[in-house]
C-alpha cells in the first residue's frame, strides 16, 4: 500500500485515514515464519501548522518458539508509530529516528511496517515473562514441575554445605 502526501504538503485540509490489513507471507524470525495472521494497521496521516505526521497502530498475533523452554507459543502484540513526516530533511543534524523523508512524497506503508515490526520484536521470545528454561542435564521443562536431578555442589562451598546440615 502506497500513501501519497502531495496534498498534506501542499496543504494542511487533508486527513489520509489507514485501515489495512498485511499478510507478511515472507516475514522470517529466527527460522521460521511468526506472523501466520499477517498485521493489522490502523491510524492516519495528518497536517498540523504545515507539517505532516504519521501516527498508526500495528497489532499481530506472533506464533514462536520460547527461547528457553522451546515450546510453542502464541503472543498478541500492539505498538504505535508516530513520525514526523517531509520531503527533505532542513537540518543534518536532526534525528532521523522520527522522521520519514520522502521525496518523491509517496510513502510505501508495506516496508515501514515490515521494518517497525521487526524493530519491535524482542532479541529474545519467551513464552511468559518468568519462563523456567529446561533442565541443563535431563532437559525437563521446569514450568511444569522440578526435576529430579541432584544439584553439582561447587567444592568451594561444601565446607559450608556440611555446616550448614551439622545444624
Amino acid at each position: 500500500m502506497q500513501i501519497d502526501f502531495t496534498n498534506l504538503f501542499n496543504s494542511c485540509d487533508d486527513v489520509i485515514n489507514v485501515d489495512t490489513h498485511f499478510d507478511f507471507d515472507d516475514f522470517e524470525y529466527s527460522t521460521y515464519k511468526p506472523l501466520k495472521h499477517g498485521a493489522d494497521v490502523k491510524g492516519k496521516a495528518y497536517c498540523k501548522a504545515d507539517i505532516a505526521y504519521l501516527d498508526l497502530n500495528v497489532k499481530f498475533d506472533f506464533f514462536g518458539i520460547c527461547d528457553r523452554c522451546a515450546e510453542e507459543f502464541e503472543k498478541n502484540f500492539s505498538f504505535d508509530i508516530h513520525k514526523t513526516v517531509v520531503p527533505r530533511m532542513e537540518n543534518e543534524n536532526d534525528d532521523y529516528d522520527n522522521y520519514i523523508v520522502l521525496e518523491n512524497a509517496v510513502l510505501d506503508l508495506d516496508d515501514l511496517i515490515y521494518q517497525e515490526i521487526q524493530l519491535f520484536l524482542p532479541q529474545k521470545m519467551l513464552c511468559k515473562d518468568d519462563c523456567k528454561g529446561l533442565c541443563p542435564k535431563c532437559g525437563k521443562n521446569l514450568n511444569f514441575g522440578k526435576c529430579d536431578c541432584k544439584k553439582d555442589v561447587d567444592p568451594r562451598m561444601a565446607a559450608l554445605l556440611q555446616l550448614l546440615d551439622e545444624e
